[in-house]
């Protein structure tokens, strides 16, 4: 009979009425009992009494319910314990597993230990400690912990769960593992709804060709193969991918179109090629074998000694093979209006091409130059210089419809001028030495002019010295072959061959101002005086 009397006694006290239900002040804070196989209530003390759930236990707190295969609850301190298969569905969002519970009712938060597992039906989050506040549905493990999304895992030390949002935020010796990247770093967030990976501390992605990023903030997309990076507030991002490094302000790729991307101070470098691009804009495709720089770019073709920049309103280089379909010639036609074929002469790291349009000028400390387009091959080390292309070497100035600059070691080895060719050489302000001809060649060594050839109608006006350099006269001629010898950098001999025929002026007696060949302009004010000089805008 007392038996039957405290389990009525009980029943009333977690199961009320409907009324009593509208009418209590806090029924958040009430546990009610929906299903047990066998029930039991102790009274400890007058303030204080234990009630027990066990086989198939059920409770219920607000719109969170309880399965265990046990429960105990403490009425004094509000707190259920549940053992063996537990299971927290709240409100059918989100489902929470383990071998232990311990919920407090007043602050909504559980406890769970021994094979906890999570799941918001996109993600599986799997630990072995757990604490989850069922109102704010917030999950938190502090000694390791996994979180599985389709084919990507992540692990971590610890890591804090926002289930109405989907996201995690993960924290120390956090990895992420996808069958085609790995992601390596300190914090992390992960949102198991679009699978896009958030960066908030240096990380260190690499994927399955060994390209590797490094970065300080940024996302990455692992559904739609797309990632961004920036560097406010810490280190510039970085790909690097076998000999490339790009690197940039913000940096981008997309391995759907095999496509990387950088803006702002954009730096592209090619060990295997010593080549580096500085711009603010530059596309990259991996599978082309291709970029793009825009946005005041400038090109640096490393070498020992004299190192050569080269900028323009737009930059492109390929593959040499993807564009002419053959490895062994190159067909082109330029304002020569002449076909010319470009043997192959060493396949190895040779493979590339570099187009410059629009406002090209060069700069090294031999040679500068200046065109509207350049094209360069490295397979045959040639610079093609079109639309009103200006060459300077030391005191000399080369001009000519189109110009050919033949390098080795890039290294200016000769130099090629079609149609129209002048060389201006100012011997002092107001006096000039010049050479033209329909063709020019002009032969370096040891990157200084050593030798120049002027062909068909060649005309030339030499300021003739004396042995202490004084002027004595002024020497206009012409012939079907002029050629210009120097020595320790200065005009030594002139020879004319064929049809030669010459005027000598005393040089008191000549009118310099009218010492001029048909075209001569002195552009000087054009010419790049230093690297530094290729960042500002040029004068046209």
């Amino acid at each position: 009979m007392k038996l039957f009397l405290a389990v009525c006694m009980f029943l009333l006290w977690v199961i009320p009425t409907k009324a009593q239900e509208t009418n209590s002040p806090d029924t958040a804070r009430r546990i009610d009992i929906i299903n047990a196989n066998k029930l039991g209530y102790k009274k400890i003390d007058s303030t204080n009494e234990i009630q027990t759930a066990v086989g198939n236990a059920i409770f219920k707190n607000g719109n969170t319910l309880f399965y265990a295969d046990s429960v105990v609850y403490n009425k004094a301190l509000n707190q259920v314990e549940a053992f063996g298969n537990v299971h927290i569905n709240d409100a059918d969002s989100v489902h929470t597993y383990a071998r232990y519970l311990i919920y407090y009712v007043n602050d909504k938060k559980a406890i769970l230990r021994n094979n906890v597992r999570l799941t918001d039906g996109k993600g599986v989050l799997t630990t072995q400690e757990l604490e989850y506040f069922t109102q704010q549905k917030i999950g938190t493990y502090r000694n390791g912990g996994k979180v599985v999304n389709g084919s990507t895992s992540l692990t971590s030390r610890e890591a804090t769960y926002y289930a109405d949002m989907k996201d995690v935020y993960f924290k120390r010796e956090v990895k992420l593992r996808d069958p085609k990247y790995s992601v390596d770093a300190d914090s992390l967030l992960y949102n198991t709804q679009s699978a896009i990976a958030t960066f908030i501390s240096e990380t260190t992605i690499t994927d399955s060709s060994k390209r590797k990023v490094v970065t300080s903030e940024g996302f990455y997309d692992t559904k739609n193969k797309l990632a961004r990076f920036s560097g406010n507030g810490g280190k510039r991002p970085l790909i690097k991918d076998g000999a490339t490094t790009i690197t940039g302000d913000e940096v981008s790729f997309d391995d759907q179109a095999g496509e990387s991307y950088a803006k702002g101070n954009a730096v592209y470098t090619d060990s295997t090629q010593g080549i580096s691009v500085i711009a603010n804009s530059l596309v990259a495709n991996k599978a082309k074998g291709t970029f793009l720089a825009t946005q005041k770019p400038l090109m640096i073709l490393k070498q020992k000694q004299d190192s050569l920049y080269l900028s323009a309103d737009t930059l492109f280089s390929g593959r040499f093979s993807d564009l002419t379909g053959k490895k062994d010639t190159l067909l082109i036609r330029d304002t020569v209006q002449k076909a010319i074929t470009i043997q192959q002469q060493d396949t190895a790291n040779r493979d590339r091409y570099f187009i410059a349009h629009k406002r090209v000028r060069i700069f090294s400390d031999s040679l500068q130059a200046v065109c509207d387009s350049l094209f360069y091959g490295g397979i045959d080390s040639v610079f093609r210089l079109f639309q009103n292309p200006i060459v300077w070497a030391n005191k000399t100035q080369v001009t000519g419809d189109t110009i050919y600059l033949f390098t080795k070691n890039r290294n200016p080895e000769n130099l090629q001028v079609f149609e129209n060719a002048l060389t201006i050489n100012r011997t002092h302000e107001g006096y000039y030495n010049q050479l033209k001809g329909n063709r020019i060649q002009a032969y370096f060594k040891e990157g200084q002019v050593d030798y120049i050839r002027a062909r068909g109608s060649a005309e030339s006006i030499f300021y003739m010295q004396d042995q202490d350099s004084a002027y004595v006269g002024v020497n206009k001629a012409t012939a079907d072959i002029i050629d210009i010898i120097y020595k320790n950098k200065e005009l030594n001999k002139v020879v004319f061959r064929s049809d030669a025929r010459a005027t000598a002026y005393p040089f008191q007696q000549a009118d310099h101002n009218e010492m001029r060949l048909r075209g001569f302009k002195w552009l000087e004010e054009r010419r790049p005086k230093t690297a530094f000089a290729l960042f500002e805008d040029p004068i046209e």
